[in-house]
């Protein structure tokens, strides 16, 4: 009976320490940043080299080209952050696969290197101005954030049919 009891004690500070560790908005933003990263590089890395060109429809975009969408999607809102941080260089005409592959990793490292620089009052400001005010109004740096990566999650639907339709299982539906 005593070891129920302890136990239970033990379980409970477990529980509650647990409960007490929860992410700031910059470290949950930087999580779900990465981890987008890692659902990116391994669905754009399932497609083969000479799949890149495949598109469902002739008017859609190529696979190369839904990933490139991605990279310049990722370069010019996270800029809006106004971070000094460079950006990186990016070509949307590229069609090898390697080097689309190392742009949106590129892409993803450049969003990293720029959150980790910003404090939760930091992303709370408001974003640097641009085109994209006129469908989403102005925004503070956490929104513009979450936006880009709304984006990205659609475009990653778009490439799992793509996956789909060359008879190819997307990672994150594979099972061991």
């Amino acid at each position: 009976m005593r070891f129920i009891v302890v136990f239970s004690i033990l379980l409970g500070l477990v529980t509650l320490s647990a409960q007490d560790q929860v992410l700031s908005l910059q470290q949950g933003t930087l999580r779900d940043w990465t981890m987008q990263k890692d659902t990116m590089m391994k669905i754009s890395a399932a497609m083969p080299g000479d799949k890149f060109t495949f598109k469902p429809t002739p008017p859609q975009r190529n696979f190369g080209e839904q990933v490139l969408h991605v990279v310049e999607a990722n370069v010019n809102q996270i800029n809006r952050l106004g971070s000094k941080v460079p950006a990186p260089a990016y070509n949307m005409k590229e069609t090898d696969r390697a080097e689309i592959l190392k742009m949106l990793e590129a892409s993803f490292d450049y969003g990293t290197a720029v959150l980790q620089l910003f404090s939760d009052q930091d992303l709370l400001a408001p974003a640097v101005s641009s085109r994209a005010d006129r469908f989403m109004g102005g925004s503070n740096r956490v929104r513009i954030v979450n936006y880009v990566m709304g984006h990205t999650w659609d475009i990653y639907g778009q490439m799992v049919v793509y996956l789909r339709l060359n008879g190819i299982t997307p990672p994150a539906s594979q099972r061991p």
